[in-house]
């Protein structure tokens, strides 16, 4: 039946697309493998691997095991300009970027669609962990991006943004499966991918260092490291009498303004823009009880409050903000109205067990209000929210 339907594979040399290409063959699809390029530097890449022409020969020994037509597509050029360069300009603002949900929004699933559409494809697939379903709403189609049946594995989260025209031109063929059973089909047709480990590295870009790759554009800066102490004024303040919800949620989603003086110096680091909220590593000062965890930067006076073991108050936040222009609704005919509230489930980092929270949209944006405070909810990164095994919408924590 999908004989005369042509699908473009994100075939990456790993063994998720290469089960993807495989599967989507044995259901008679006509199926194209094509492998993004995505990077040129190799002077951040790590010591002597050259990950991209090792992946690229793989995913082409994969194409010839399977029959299927093959080629590379350059889009560094691209990448640059729309990953890249964003993320740089994130970090100099003290945010923390999250490449690989860009990654798919402005690469696989707009660049490399176009691509593949020019090429005449009827879809896109890739190796992702998740599914899609197709519903009927008020007489029309709507798709739905839901979990992987996998749940150490479900990568739905870094598809948070697609929308229903990306979505409807996906397929996500290893969605119903665990990750041993995609193993099992690589092992048994003898892809070549099958043992291999997963990748680790920026989306497409392999093996880079993140602190190597931004000490290329963002200079060092030295600059000091603050201990907050647990008891700090700051986080017992008297709570106001609130006139509205809104009021009250503006009020939680406020996070403690730091100066020196509220601690003590306690080492130096090489620029507040190398380092994110909850982060532990990379500090370097020791004889504290406990270790310290990074609690807020400050990138324009380029301090970095720390705060000692993972329960110190100024880690947690029960309350953040997604500006209106950066929220993004998956299932468009779900978009909060001024007003309307609703409940769902939320993470704001991948990985992270879904969280029970209350979206509040209000002019100019919505506040994600958790049932529980939620540790080092960090500005850049995104939350995206859930109705059961759906993903309804995300955006952009501010």
């Amino acid at each position: 039946m999908n004989r005369d339907k042509t699908v473009v594979v994100g075939l990456s040399g790993g063994v998720d697309s290469s089960v993807t290409a495989y599967l989507l063959k044995e259901q008679g699809y006509n199926v194209i493998g094509l492998f993004m390029k995505n990077w040129h530097d190799d002077s951040v890449t790590i010591s002597n691997e050259c990950p991209w022409l090792e992946d690229s020969n793989d995913a082409m020994i994969v194409a010839e095991r399977l029959g299927i037509p093959f080629q590379t597509v350059d889009l560094s050029e691209q990448y640059k300009e729309r990953i890249v360069d964003y993320m740089f300009n994130e970090y100099e603002r003290g945010r923390t970027p999250n490449p690989d949900v860009l990654c798919n929004r402005e690469i696989k699933f707009d660049v490399f669609m176009k691509i593949a559409l020019d090429l005449g494809a009827d879809y896109v697939a890739t190796g992702h962990y998740c599914r899609k379903d197709t519903i009927i709403e008020n007489g029309k189609e709507v798709y739905r991006l839901l979990a992987g049946k996998d749940s150490n594995k479900d990568q739905s989260y870094f598809l948070c943004q697609l929308s229903q025209e990306q979505l409807g031109k996906a397929l996500f063929p290893i969605g119903d499966l665990l990750k041993p059973e995609v193993r099992q089909i690589a092992a048994e047709n003898d892809l070549i991918t099958a043992g291999k480990k997963d990748s680790q590295g920026l989306c497409f870009i392999g093996k880079v260092r993140l602190p190597d790759f931004l000490q290329q554009k963002l200079k060092p800066k030295e600059g000091v490291i603050v201990e907050v102490p647990l008891e700090s004024s700051k986080y017992n303040k008297e709570l106001p009498k609130f006139k509205n919800i809104e009021e009250e949620l503006s009020f939680y989603s406020q996070k403690p303004q730091y100066q020196l003086s509220d601690g003590k110096i306690v080492g130096k680091h090489q620029g507040a823009h190398y380092f994110t909220k909850g982060q532990r590593k990379g500090l370097a000062v020791g004889g504290t009880t406990e270790p310290l965890f990074v609690i807020e930067t400050d990138v324009s006076e380029n301090i970095i409050y720390t705060g000692q073991g993972k329960a110190h108050p100024g880690l947690f936040r029960r309350t953040l903000f997604v500006n209106l222009d950066e929220l993004h609704w998956v299932r468009e005919d779900l978009a909060l109205q001024i007003n309307e509230s609703l409940e769902v489930q939320a993470r704001i980092r991948y990985r992270q067990p879904l969280q029970s929270a209350t979206l509040h949209m209000v002019d100019g944006g919505l506040y994600v209000d958790f049932e529980l405070p939620q540790s080092a909810i960090t500005e850049g990164q995104f939350a995206a929210f859930y109705i059961g095994d759906e993903l309804i919408g995300s955006g952009v924590i501010s």
